[in-house]
């Protein structure tokens, strides 16, 4: 097996002031303030984590850039993968954020609007460069191309998109198999029904985007601990477990998370 990741999470978004802040919320709503961003990239830099991952949660829904100034203040600070993600709509904006310090981008609502821009941007700056974030939601009717029973319950995957504002109809296994064709190196899956909850990840959605491709999977949203990392990993075959609120708010350390993985027999960089 090979080493799994555990990689800490930051949403930003400007604050009152127009300052960027760390904010953290429940299924994608009732935001809190939790931080710096530059100063928490610092922290879990030194606390021993994998990669790490800055998201701006409202540049697409608002419109704007994403602040590349506040993501070259964060590269200076980690020595460690560098992915960041919100308001990447063409091959410049990609080209813009890995010059600001960034070593991968994540794209969500413009690859879904237009597919090409994930063949451009693997063919200009290799497919290690270009992740793609699902944010799915669980939806109980006929629409959807592919499955799932969950607690007794027939269900299929949505593709949402502006920070899972808005749904788009498209089937979420269909869409991982057309993003790995066109040259996604990886998929940073999140769940919108799990988000924030602390109840554990949507191993349901993420096994079945495992299943679905070969590309490496990051699991996202409902981290309450690490034995849903566990779970995650052994359940769903996920290759990297993303958290953000039990490491913001100390509950546990990445050192705890991973030490616990290992006891397990979960092979972890210590």
């Amino acid at each position: 097996m090979l080493t799994k990741r555990i990689i800490p999470c930051i949403d930003v978004d400007l604050d009152e002031d127009d300052e960027p802040a760390v904010y953290t919320g429940v299924n994608f709503e009732d935001l809190e303030h939790t931080g710096d961003p530059v100063e928490m990239a610092r922290r879990y830099n030194e606390a021993g984590a994998d990669e790490f991952v800055f998201l701006d949660i409202t540049a697409s829904a608002n419109g704007r850039e994403t602040m590349l100034d506040v993501v070259s203040q964060v590269a200076d600070e980690v020595f460690i993968p560098l992915t960041v993600g919100g308001g990447i709509r063409t091959r410049e904006d990609v080209r813009e954020t890995l010059r600001a310090g960034a070593d991968k981008v994540s794209i969500n609502t413009a690859a879904l609007e237009n597919p090409s821009l994930i063949t451009e941007g693997a063919a200009a700056f290799g497919s290690q460069c270009i992740v793609i974030s699902v944010d799915a939601r669980r939806r109980y009717d006929e629409a959807g191309e592919h499955f799932h029973t969950v607690d007794g319950e027939s269900c299929w995957f949505e593709c949402t998109v502006k920070g899972g504002r808005e749904g788009t109809g498209r089937d979420v296994v269909e869409w991982v198999r057309e993003a790995e064709s066109r040259g996604a190196g990886e998929l940073f899956v999140n769940s919108i029904d799990a988000d924030g909850t602390k109840e554990g990840y949507d191993v349901p959605l993420t096994r079945a985007v495992c299943e679905a491709v070969s590309t490496p999977v990051i699991a996202s949203s409902g981290c309450g601990g690490p034995a849903d990392a566990h779970e995650v990993f052994i359940e769903a075959n996920a290759d990297a477990a993303l958290a953000a609120s039990i490491f913001h708010f100390e509950e546990f350390s990445i050192r705890e998370v991973k030490e616990y993985l290992a006891e397990r027999g979960v092979p972890m960089r210590l």
